[in-house]
């Protein structure tokens, strides 16, 4: 429940400090959703990516100096405004419930996150630039927490995954993920301290502008108790400030500096070099997008004509090779589901399999389903098809983190009482327990499955094991477009992130090539079939990204969490009203 605005300044007597006052309620709670709808239009389809900062910037506002119980409310309306319609392609063929309880789960976090800024609130106070810091730390710290928690988390939505066509994105090479999320959030940190400062100036100078105003109890802005004084002592005292030209630029030296900071550290990531290619040999690869016959659930109803899709599409593009229309590949790329029938087991889909190898005369990356190991429980995998030879075994990558109530159902009895829909998933899906290092002949492709592009360490593993080609097989045919973009902005972090080339493999769309630099080339359309052709080069370089691993978000989130310590201590010298 948010708090009522308090209607004047508590009397306090001895030593503790008593803060400035929140914004009023009525202001709080549309900046709140304000905050999650700016949030929202910054990923894709949307793509708006300036306002990644600015709804940080609101959601800040709207928070500082409440109590904790405000804070929560406030970030959780932020978090419905935002995951609500972001993640709504999971209703599409699901119904309701499952987006409604994703949703309100992941508002959870931001709830936490509102009511963690509100407790720093403080710490905020004492300095210009200990706000925009403080909005950064607690971001990660967030995030950390929300990507981990519960069942594995549910990394969707994390702030770097909005800085596809921003000249943020560049940073991922220095830190990855929590490096980008740091420093959106701290743009945004800076522009809410430009604002506060804005509104905090104009109180101070009477309507024309020409000097100081009378201050009352009931004003945000008081002479002796006013923590809107992110400058320091200097300025919070009225009758010390100048009416005009020296004095008055003073005045606004606090909003014009972070403002400019802001801007200056946007575009000054634009100097972080990345390669806009690979510096190993080159390689020839073919994407296979086979679509389906139906979009939804029941796509893979019709498994076999599924499976016939992708084997008819490299047949086909081995007939304009044969033709000299386009070069022969050194390795094709099917998507995740492409054969739902286990072609280990099942001679039929694995002779269709090996008639596409050996046409096409180059091996296959076969995303499939395969029974197993034990009765009732089946793996989504990614196994390399060779030519001549069919299946290699030694090739096989399961995926490492299946989608809890997606492809398994962990504690099925009691989710069986939210919804019988649990049921839908007969068997679970296992998880694999090594990366996805694929050596497919002259590249080591780096597989992963579908939603594991958002998490970090499967991705990093497989740079780290040898991969010179990262490799996302994806089924967008039970989501829409929206999913499948925000989908590639991710796929495109990644290849900035390890400094790889990388590709996006879907049954329905959208597929495409990525640059070590993020660049797009040759997506496809979404519920098309279509074949793309495309020389890549390979590298094995490491970003420093890919050498620090997990430490930039550990050293971020131990950061925030002292500042919660910190918080706490200044606490029992202060009195927060809001």
């Amino acid at each position: 429940m948010l708090d009522q605005d308090e209607t004047r300044t508590p009397r306090v007597t001895g030593a503790p400090v008593v803060a400035g006052r929140p914004l009023p309620l009525r202001v709080a709670v549309p900046l709140a959703v304000a905050a999650g709808l700016a949030l929202l239009v910054a990923f894709p389809p949307y793509g708006v990516w300036p306002l990644a900062p600015v709804g940080v910037a609101l959601l800040a506002a709207a928070v500082h100096r409440r109590r904790l119980r405000a804070g929560a409310g406030l970030g959780f309306l932020t978090g419905v405004a935002l995951f609500a319609p972001l993640l709504a392609w999971t209703n599409l063929h699901t119904g309701y419930l499952p987006w409604v309880l994703l949703s309100l789960l992941q508002a959870g976090y931001l709830a936490l996150l509102g009511a963690a800024t509100a407790w720093v609130s403080p710490l905020a106070d004492r300095g210009r630039w200990a706000w925009p810091a403080l909005t950064g730390l607690l971001w990660v710290g967030q995030e950390a927490l929300r990507d981990r928690t519960p069942f594995g988390g549910f990394p969707w939505g994390r702030l770097a995954f909005s800085q596809d066509e921003s000249p943020l994105l560049r940073l991922a090479a220095l830190g990855g993920a929590p490096v980008v999320t740091f420093a959106v959030a701290l743009v945004g940190g800076l522009l809410v301290t430009a604002g506060w400062r804005t509104v905090s100036t104009l109180r101070r100078t009477t309507p024309n502008g020409t000097g100081p105003s009378t201050h009352t109890a009931d004003t945000a802005d008081t002479a002796d108790t006013d923590s809107d004084q992110l400058d320091g002592p200097a300025d919070t005292n009225p009758t010390t400030a100048a009416p005009s030209g020296g004095g008055s630029a003073r005045r606004w030296t606090p909003v014009v500096v972070p403002a400019v900071v802001a801007v200056a550290l946007t575009a000054g990531a634009l100097l972080v070099p990345v390669a806009s290619a690979g510096s190993g040999a080159t390689v020839t690869v073919a994407i296979v997008q086979g679509n389906v016959p139906r979009l939804g659930l029941d796509f893979n109803a019709q498994r076999q004509a599924v499976l016939n899709n992708h084997v008819d599409a490299t047949i086909e593009l081995a007939g304009r090779v044969a033709a000299g229309q386009q070069p022969r590949p050194d390795v094709v790329v099917w998507p995740e589901n492409s054969s739902d029938i286990d072609p280990l087991r099942n001679p039929t889909a694995g002779a269709r399999i090996s008639q596409a190898a050996d046409t096409i005369g180059a091996p296959i990356l076969v995303g499939a389903v395969l029974l197993g190991p034990d009765v009732g429980q089946v793996r989504n995998a990614g196994i390399l098809w060779r030519p001549g030879t069919g299946a290699d075994m030694e090739q096989l990558y399961t995926k490492r983190h299946p989608v809890p109530f997606a492809e398994y159902v962990p504690l099925r009895d009691v989710a069986r009482m939210v919804s019988k829909q649990v049921d839908l998933i007969r068997n679970d899906f296992v998880p694999g327990s090594t990366p996805g290092v694929v050596r497919a002949g002259p590249a080591v492709l780096g597989d992963v499955i579908c939603f594991e592009v958002a998490y970090d360490e499967v991705v990093r593993d497989t740079v780290t094991g040898g991969a010179q080609l990262l490799v996302v097989q994806t089924n967008n045919a039970t989501f829409n477009v929206a999913e499948a973009r925000q989908q590639l902005a991710m796929v495109r972090l990644r290849a900035v992130e390890h400094g790889r080339p990388a590709l996006m493999a879907s049954t329905v769309g959208v597929s495409g090539f990525v640059a070590p630099d993020g660049r797009v080339s040759d997506a496809t359309g979404f519920n098309t079939r279509e074949v793309v052709v495309r020389q890549v080069r390979l590298d094995d370089g490491r970003t420093l990204a890919t050498r620090l691993g997990w430490w930039p978000e550990v050293t971020l989130a131990a950061l925030a969490a002292a500042a919660l310590v910190g918080a706490a201590v200044l606490r029992r010298r202060r009195v927060m009203p809001g």
